[in-house]
């Protein structure tokens, strides 16, 4: 068993976690999008729509490097890496991107979010694989002394975003979904997350 295993139901019943609908992002105001991103995105249609791939190297990798270039370069983005956590419960696998605020170099450190892209355009049928990802990511930090942070995740089409969060074996998911044509919420939500890190790593 892997990630992509993983069912909203099989990461409840294996891995011990309970579900809950939340306000994730209360207050939310959009940020002002980069010009090379809007520009990017207008271009996206319909070279994002061939392909899974398409969809994350003209939307979601787009939309990810924005992030990272609002935080001034603070967030780390990693692409296809490998989270093997524990094989016993299936914690094994490559995860599409992984986020941490640490130098973009390996090997791996203290990742603050998993993001998924959702098979066949469908986000709750990628709801457990992102589950199962930010619990082991929830591990891994556990073992460099950071088991009081929260884990976000993101489960996304490119055209839709689903956030969720882990807080000790609670996931709350957002009650709110966000989409591309509120690209600047989308980017807000990522800063949200960045400046929370940091207060806490302060």
């Amino acid at each position: 068993m892997a990630y992509s295993d993983f069912t909203l139901e099989t990461a409840i019943a294996k891995l011990g976690i309970a579900t809950q609908l939340a306000v994730l992002f209360p207050d939310l105001n959009p940020v002002p999008v980069p010009g090379w991103l809007q520009e990017t995105l207008a271009k996206r249609t319909p070279l994002a729509l061939i392909s899974e791939k398409s969809r994350s190297e003209f939307i979601v990798a787009p939309v990810l490097l924005a992030s990272r270039e609002l935080s001034h370069e603070k967030l780390a983005i990693y692409s296809g890496q490998r989270l093997d956590i524990d094989p016993e419960k299936g914690l094994v696998g490559e995860c599409d991107f992984i986020l941490t605020l640490s130098p973009p170099i390996l090997p791996l450190r203290s990742p603050i979010m998993t993001l998924v892209e959702a098979k066949k355009n469908d986000v709750e049928a990628g709801l457990g694989q992102c589950i199962a990802q930010m619990v082991a990511a929830q591990l891994f930090n556990q073992s460099s002394g950071q088991s009081s942070r929260p884990v976000f995740g993101c489960v996304t089409t490119g055209e839709i975003w689903q956030l969720l969060q882990l807080a000790a074996s609670v996931v709350s998911l957002d009650e709110r979904r966000y989409y591309l044509d509120d690209v600047g919420s989308i980017l807000a939500v990522f800063q949200r997350i960045v400046a929370q890190e940091l207060s806490l790593s302060g």
